[in-house]
This record gives C-alpha cells, structure tokens and sequence, in this order.
C-alpha cells in the first residue's frame, strides 16, 4: 500500500488529517503437531518445510495472530489515542479475508482495498479486506475508553 503524496481526500475530494497511524499485520501460521497433539520443533527452517508444507495445503491455520503473536496489541503493546485524535488504521493480510471492526467506533472512512484513487466508504461498523489486500481506515476517537480492535469474523474467534 502507498499513501497518496497529495495526502488522504473525502469523497468530495477534500483533504483529510490524521495524527497517527497503526499498522496491523493479520498473520496465519501453520505448525504442525506430533503424533500426541504437541507442536514440533526444528533445528532449521528448512528441516520443517515438508511437515510445514502438509499443515499448510490442509487450509486451516494453528494460528492467527495480529503483528505476529498472541497479545501483540495488548499491555504494553496496546494501540493509543488521545479523546479527539483521528487515527489512520492500515490492515493487511496475506492469505485470508479479513472483517476489521473498532469495537466502541467504527471507520469513519474507508478504503477497504487500499485504493486511494477511489471515493471512501463512510461510517462502517465493519469493513471486509480480501487476503493479499491491505485496507485503511480513519477513525476519530470521540470518547475516553478501552477500544478492542478485532477481526468480526466472529468463528474463528
């Protein structure tokens, strides 16, 4: 994704502000198990390839995790913002659609498909990005509180 150098537009093509922005990376892993359910482990990287390899093709991910592991955003690693703070959340996933939603927010634009050429979506509770796709999404925080951002693809929760 490339932020355009003219800066972000409305849908009337007016310029949009944001103090900060937060990259969200939406990662899903394989790692195979053992024959009693515990998860392998390798000397090398290319000593797993093969078991690696077969988990993979079965689709179903032993992990998913936001910024490569569990809890990455939370404690010491939560997300900020300030009451009145427009925050520009970019959210990419390389293999598997995505549903961001702000719980306590929503997006006040929305570029769903990283494409800054085309108008923004406005005011989504929940926006879909497809696997291989980064979105954006602007949001100002309008009261004092504990915001979890989620993928609303509430089955795999």
């Amino acid at each position: 994704m490339v932020l355009p150098r003219d800066g972000l537009k409305d849908q009337d093509g007016k310029p949009l502000h944001y103090d900060k922005v937060y990259t969200i990376g939406e990662f899903d892993l394989y790692i195979p198990k053992d024959e009693n359910g515990n998860y392998k482990e390798y000397d090398t990287a290319l000593e797993s390839y093969g078991d690696t390899t077969e988990v993979m093709r079965g689709l179903i991910p032993s992990h998913i995790v936001f910024n490569g592991k569990k809890g990455a955003l939370t404690g010491a690693g939560a997300l900020t913002a300030k009451v009145g703070e427009t925050v520009l959340f970019i959210h990419s996933s390389a293999n598997r659609d995505t549903r961001p939603h702000l719980i306590g927010g929503h997006g006040d634009y929305v570029w769903a498909t990283g494409k800054f050429i085309n108008k923004p979506e406005r005011n989504l509770e929940t926006w879909f990005i497809p696997g291989g796709t980064a979105g954006a999404a602007l949001y100002t925080f309008k009261q004092p509180g504990i915001y979890a951002y989620v993928n609303h693809n509430l089955i795999e929760a």
